[in-house]
């Protein structure tokens, strides 16, 4: 498995991965100094993360593979159909997947995701609107959903 930290706007990240896929992303609340050399399995991933933070990137191409259940996973792939720049809510997420009462088990696999970003689990909020808990911090689900859908500015005249 090999292993990467690039410097984000919003702390170190880690990008762990290998010839079959990226299995884990995830923000560090410790800062760790960005890697010099970047592993070759890693520079699809690494390069599309720096180019989503400087504002040219709203999607993602490199291959994932991440690690969980068979339910997590389909979380996960339904993480994956919400649009840059849109959120959902917990419960229709949990109707779209088939079993309306299943809100608390699609919560708890949207908290066990394991790529940050690519994976969009800040795009779920609650019902009513609300930023609701997030692994890495509400400031950062915050930060993710504005700049995926900055407030443009009005016109004066």
């Amino acid at each position: 498995m090999q292993e990467a930290y690039i410097t984000t706007p919003l702390g170190t990240t880690i990008v762990k991965g290998n010839t079959e896929g990226i299995t884990k992303i995830s923000v560090l609340d410790d800062k760790m100094p960005a890697s010099t050399t970047i592993p070759t399995e890693l520079q699809q991933a690494v390069t599309e993360l720096q180019e989503y933070f400087a504002g040219t990137r709203n999607n993602f191409t490199f291959k994932l593979n991440p690690q969980g259940t068979d339910f997590q996973k389909k979380v996960w792939q339904a993480l994956l159909t919400i649009p840059y720049g849109t959120a959902t809510s917990y419960q229709k997420l949990a109707i779209q997947l088939g079993d309306v009462k299943a809100i608390r088990a699609v919560a708890a696999a949207n908290g066990k995701n394991p790529l940050w970003i690519v994976v969009p689990c800040h795009r779920v909020i609650g019902s009513d609107g609300s930023l609701t808990g997030y692994a890495g911090g509400i400031w950062r689900k915050k930060w993710l959903l504005e700049h995926e859908n900055p407030p443009t500015q009005q016109s004066l005249f």
